[in-house]
């Protein structure tokens, strides 16, 4: 379970709701977003242009492509280990894109954990202990923006909600300057402000301890 005290985001405003099942996702990347070709991956193989990493202790983490009828083209990138070490989050980092300004919307779905059951999506990443990150975890009910510097994880807003386990949602995360907005299952629940990271990072998927999470349908946009 995350130890992080809660923090309410005190700015929320209207979204124009973006469906699950995955048009939303197309009219995003009609507008511009990138979407990462998981359709072309090999089943059972790691996911291309993602490096594998991971902040705090234990175990690496384990990223493979799997077989998903469930999911929007019938595959999806896991985080496979289950070491319940609870300062342990593995990110799949996406090698081929960096961006300061930067929207990121996917889909993820909880299989599986008894520490945590999180998906997450990271930016601004300029190592595996340097980056912010928005997530989401079935077992607590909350979707929560933190800040990692120096591989010091500090909670930054967060909003309960109901996440359920074994269910696709929608995650998004969109950063402008010092401004982020955090999205979820079609609705914006909160923005926050930070200026820790201004330079140019990465995107990662992210998950938590022994959570076993599935991702797709993953659209990247640069921002202006």
């Amino acid at each position: 379970m995350d130890p992080s005290r809660p923090i309410r985001s005190i700015v929320a405003f209207a979204f124009v709701a973006l469906p699950i099942a995955g048009a939303g996702l197309a009219a995003l990347a009609e507008t511009g977003a990138m979407m990462v070709a998981m359709d072309k991956m090999e089943v059972g193989a790691p996911p291309v242009d993602f490096e594998p990493g991971r902040t705090g202790q234990g175990g690496p983490a384990g990223w493979m492509v799997v077989s998903d009828v469930s999911a929007a083209g019938g595959r999806a990138i896991e985080q496979t280990s289950a070491d319940k070490t609870d300062y342990r989050f593995p990110l799949a980092i996406y090698k081929p894109f960096a961006a300061v300004n930067v929207e990121v919307v996917l889909r993820f779905k909880p299989v599986a954990g008894t520490v945590d059951q999180a998906g997450g999506i990271a930016v601004r990443l300029s190592s595996p202990d340097d980056y912010y990150v928005v997530r989401a975890n079935a077992l607590e009910d909350n979707v929560r923006f933190y800040r990692v510097l120096k591989g010091r994880r500090e909670q930054l807003a967060g909003v309960d909600t109901k996440v359920s386990a074994n269910a696709w949602h929608t995650l998004g995360l969109r950063a402008e300057g010092d401004k982020f907005t955090v999205m979820f299952d079609g609705k914006t629940l909160y923005t926050a402000s930070d200026r820790t990271f201004t330079g140019s990072g990465r995107v990662a998927l992210w998950t938590k301890a022994d959570s076993v999470t599935r991702f797709d349908s993953i659209a990247i946009k640069t921002l202006p």
